[in-house]
């Protein structure tokens, strides 16, 4: 679990990367407006959960689901809407201070497995693990997360540095539409 201050992801990088190569995703959040992720089924994992709608930080980092709601998961409303064109990315945390979170099974997803969101106009987006990697968090693929196509999903992993109170790395499930 990391610090409730520090947010693991390199949401400082999404806008920049989003304007650098010209796929600010606005006529596709703009069609779906209204739309929004309401819950995700991962049944490999056991994972059914809420979906809820997370923004950006101050300091321009993308926010996390509180930490009083360990079984909920998080949507980055700057991001597109699970069953439309661009990068959807759906953050959750791997753990708390005494037990497993929404995200604590994901680093054992494996290619091929299926990724099921609910949205509120009815509709469920599916899509399929293409692949599931670990990475440190000063080496987070931020174009590759926010920027290329499909469904992301976000925690934490690794070795947890005690020093620091959080992981030093985040597990990443890559998915496209099945």
């Amino acid at each position: 679990m990391a610090r409730p201050g520090r947010v693991v992801l390199a949401g400082a990088a999404t806008g920049l990367l989003l304007v650098m190569f010209g796929k600010t995703q606005l006529g596709t959040q703009q069609a779906a407006a209204k739309v929004v992720p309401e819950s995700i089924d991962i049944p490999s994992i056991d994972v059914e959960a809420p979906l809820m709608k997370l923004g950006l930080t101050k300091d321009g980092e993308v926010e996390l689901p509180p930490y009083e709601k360990p079984k909920v998961a998080g949507w980055y409303s700057g991001s597109a809407v699970p069953g439309e064109k661009g990068a959807s990315v759906i953050v959750g945390h791997v753990d708390t201070k005494t037990a497993p979170a929404v995200f604590y099974k994901l680093r054992k997803m494996r290619k091929g497995e299926l990724v099921k969101v609910e949205r509120s106009d009815g509709k469920v987006a599916t899509y399929k693990v293409e692949a599931v990697e670990q990475v440190h968090k000063d080496s987070f693929p931020a174009k590759k997360v926010y920027v290329d196509d499909g469904l992301k999903l976000v925690t934490c992993g690794g070795t947890f540095d005690y020093a620091k109170g959080e992981y030093i790395d985040n597990i990443i499930v890559y998915a496209s539409r099945a």
